[in-house]
């Protein structure tokens, strides 16, 4: 088709009919003045008196709102102290320090474990030490990380000794912190060939 032909007044005839004329509705039965149309719902009947749905509204005191939250606050910030003392409070205290070994010493060529068992508050932190041998040898400081709920630490001590003759030793435990504390154990080195 070209453009000469085209003419946007020719339209189809449905476009000049409109829209669809409806049949009169013709009721189903006529009983006294009410006309029924199919099987539809009747007309609601008035009711015989007039229904009064009364409002409560509550009084507004001064203050009820914030009583109302009070017991809940007061819960909230018992928790929350308490979680932050758990956390943020008193830190590792050490109640008591005391070393142990075999009391007969170490066999021949053999290892002695020297251990020291800190008691302490259950309390999260850290235990600062270091360990004193009495041929003159000296440990870096060490650290030791103890949980919360925990209420020991024990520290170990490995000791090696070689050769014949009998050597009397002595293990020192140097508590840096917290606090600082000294335990200390002698035992006996003898090798006899």
């Amino acid at each position: 088709m070209s453009d000469e032909e085209y003419s946007a007044t020719v339209l189809g005839s449905h476009w000049f009919s409109g829209p669809p004329q409806p049949q009169e509705a013709v009721p189903d039965r006529v009983e006294g003045s009410v006309m029924r149309f199919g099987p539809g719902v009747t007309a609601a009947m008035p009711a015989p008196f007039p229904v009064v749905v009364p409002v409560v509204v509550p009084s507004r005191r001064r203050g009820a709102g914030l009583r109302r939250y009070a017991l809940a606050a007061v819960v909230l910030a018992a928790v929350l102290a308490y979680l932050g003392w758990q956390r943020f409070g008193p830190g590792i205290e050490v109640r008591e320090v005391a070393v142990t070994t075999d009391p007969a010493g170490p066999a021949c060529d053999a290892t002695a474990d020297v251990v020291a068992v800190v008691g302490t508050n259950g309390r999260p932190g850290t235990l600062t030490y270091r360990w004193v041998r009495s041929d003159g040898t000296k440990s870096e400081e060490l650290t030791e990380r103890v949980p919360r709920g925990q209420r020991e630490a024990r520290l170990h001590l490995l000791w090696t000794f070689r050769g014949t003759g009998s050597y009397q030793a002595k293990a020192e435990l140097q508590l840096l912190s917290p606090g600082q504390r000294t335990a200390a154990v002698n035992f006996t080195y003898r090798c006899t060939p």
